[in-house]
């Protein structure tokens, strides 16, 4: 077993690592595809740092949402808070035996433990009464009638690529497992938790209840992360770093930032929301948390990025 020291990282990867084309969707791609962003992990535990690993599930829910579409007329449909303790399971499973292999290979003895995670959502978010967060497969214009009539589902159309589902994606308040999560960090494990963001729950009655809504995976992240006492946060993506201006031809990477620029950027419409906003957003949240550094860029610049040599670093 290796000495840890009291560093903290958590790790956010990115749902789509899992998934680099529409071609290579299957369970053995994922497993296969899921390496190039744990190799860079082994040199983390190999320095002793204390490791906790998140990660998004958005096609993979998507998946299991489409089947359960398809088998409509056979079986009953899959909640949605059922679908995302599914691929909590799923990807902790994969991550477990890419990682659990890689350390075997590097000699390490390190247990590496998946918590399937539930997040505590206010009932009373504004999110929802403005469901907004499409989730699941297109359908026709007939099909989302029914839908909305036969299960009370929000439909709409979709940027003109037919109709989907549309649910909240409340802000993150408390993880429930958070102690037990401490707890195995404290023996040494690596940790893989809040996947998706984690499970919605909301409190009624004075228990806890799934709802069909969709927690921001880096801002459940960044949560978990300082209620950990994280030193630092990971956000991998599909790029190398951070840019200004990003897709057109003055786009300028941004390598080593304080929170507070960042803040001026965001305000300037540099982020978009559904691409970097979300991580610029976890990574401020973060910092202001009491969080040291937060790092952004893809698997395969990982190592690089610990040592300088790129990524977007971002401090306080």
């Amino acid at each position: 077993m290796i000495t840890i020291n009291s560093m903290t990282t958590v790790v956010a990867i990115g749902g789509n690592s899992l998934i680099r084309s529409k071609e290579r969707i299957s369970f053995a791609d994922q497993l296969a595809t899921l390496k190039a962003s744990c190799e860079p992990l082994v040199a983390l535990v190999r320095q002793g740092e204390r490791v906790v690993i998140t990660h998004g599930n958005g096609p993979q829910v998507g998946f299991i949402l489409l089947r359960s579409y398809l088998a409509r007329n056979r079986l009953p449909e899959i909640p949605l808070d059922a679908a995302n303790a599914q691929t909590q399971a799923e990807i902790g499973y994969m991550i477990q035996q890419v990682l659990g292999n890689l350390f075997l290979q590097a000699g390490i003895s390190q247990p590496v433990v998946t918590v399937v995670t539930r997040v505590l959502v206010d009932k009373n978010d504004p999110a929802f009464s403005q469901p907004s967060k499409p989730v699941g497969p297109f359908y026709t214009r007939a099909e989302a009638v029914k839908l909305e009539q036969e299960l009370g589902w929000t439909v709409k159309e979709d940027s003109g690529r037919g109709y989907r589902r549309m649910v909240a994606s409340p802000l993150p308040q408390a993880v429930i497992e958070l102690e037990e999560v401490r707890s195995l960090v404290n023996t040494g494990a690596v940790v893989i938790a809040c996947g998706g963001g984690g499970i919605p729950v909301i409190r009624e009655n004075g228990e806890l209840k799934g709802v069909a809504a969709v927690i921001d995976k880096d801002l459940a992240s960044a949560l978990l992360a300082n209620l950990l006492g994280a030193e630092r946060m990971i956000i991998t993506t599909a790029v190398d770093r951070v840019y200004l201006n990003y897709g057109r031809q003055d786009a300028r990477p941004l390598e080593q930032i304080s929170a507070g620029e960042l803040r001026e950027y965001q305000a300037q419409g540099h982020f978009p929301e559904g691409s970097m906003g979300p991580k610029i957003e976890a990574a401020i949240r973060f910092l202001a948390g009491g969080g040291r550094e937060v790092l952004i860029t893809d698997p395969e610049h990982l190592l690089a990025a610990l040592e300088g040599r790129a990524g977007t670093r971002i401090t306080e």
